[in-house]
């Protein structure tokens, strides 16, 4: 167990995840925050996901509780933030970690259709939008906090699918609006671009597409990564969140960390 964040409260908000081979960054986030001596609350959509990480947590010796919440529901992340403070009085870091794509009915501009857009908008830019409206009054209240939310690499890419990287945008500057408009309060926000991840969420999606197997899957997506051929793991955002949350990051608010082995770079 480390002490980087030792007696904060953490609230982790899709710490659940998908079946796989892997570890997903909301699991690895909300396992690394706890290591390093915080408490979590690991919501998610799944309640069995989330207790599964809960479980890990414990068994590691760390403090942790689950909570069911579908981030498209107002009044789950009201819920939510209250079970965090009738457990523990206080939330010092929101992780966001919520985002769909591919499986939320993502498509090219000229063929998404209006119910996918609304769908995965919901999810990934409403949704955090949300958790922050729950969350920061408790902040201010208690003179601070840190806000990380989840974008993507897309936004920087030539991503082919129009409501991943539209919506995942909008996390950043939305991000930037709370920066500025919370410093006063000693709030913090700061946004993780991930690009290439070996997680379930990830991979599973696309083996069998057409009639890719897993090896293949990953050897396409290495072969885009500039910084040794390989994709990153939960655990490279994961360590990147700890630090955004910590108080070696006590100056830092309103960045976009890109966590991409350089493909960015690549890309331009």
């Amino acid at each position: 167990m480390g002490q980087r964040v030792a007696g904060k409260v953490a609230v982790v908000v899709g710490a659940g995840q998908t079946p796989g081979q892997t570890a997903g960054n909301g699991r690895a986030t909300a396992v690394l925050l706890a290591r390093e001596g915080a408490k979590v609350l690991a919501a998610d959509r799944d309640p069995t996901a989330a207790e599964e990480t809960v479980k890990q947590i414990l068994d590691e010796g760390g403090e942790a509780v689950a909570a069911r919440a579908d981030v498209t529901s107002e009044d789950d992340i009201a819920a939510m933030t209250a079970a965090c403070l009738q457990q523990w009085g206080r939330i010092d870091i929101l992780h966001n970690n919520v985002g769909v794509s591919i499986a939320g009915g993502d498509a090219p501009i000229t063929e998404i259709e209006a119910d996918a857009f609304a769908r995965i908008t919901a999810i990934n830019l409403q949704g955090t939008v949300l958790t922050c409206k729950h969350v920061i009054p408790v902040m201010r209240a208690q003179d601070g906090g840190v806000i990380t939310n989840i974008s993507s690499i897309a936004v920087e890419i030539n991503y082919p699918y129009v409501a991943y990287r539209t919506s995942k945008a909008g996390v950043v500057t939305m991000t930037e609006h709370i920066a500025i408009t919370n410093a006063a309060y000693g709030i913090r926000a700061n946004v993780i671009l991930p690009g290439l991840m070996d997680t379930p969420m990830a991979i599973e999606n696309r083996v069998g597409r057409g009639g890719a197997t897993r090896e293949q899957v990953i050897a396409e997506r290495n072969s885009h990564v500039p910084l040794r051929n390989r994709m990153g793991t939960a655990w490279d955002v994961a360590h990147a969140a700890l630090f955004l949350a910590s108080d070696e990051a006590a100056f830092i608010t309103g960045v976009a960390l890109a966590v991409d082995g350089g493909q960015r770079l690549a890309a331009g």
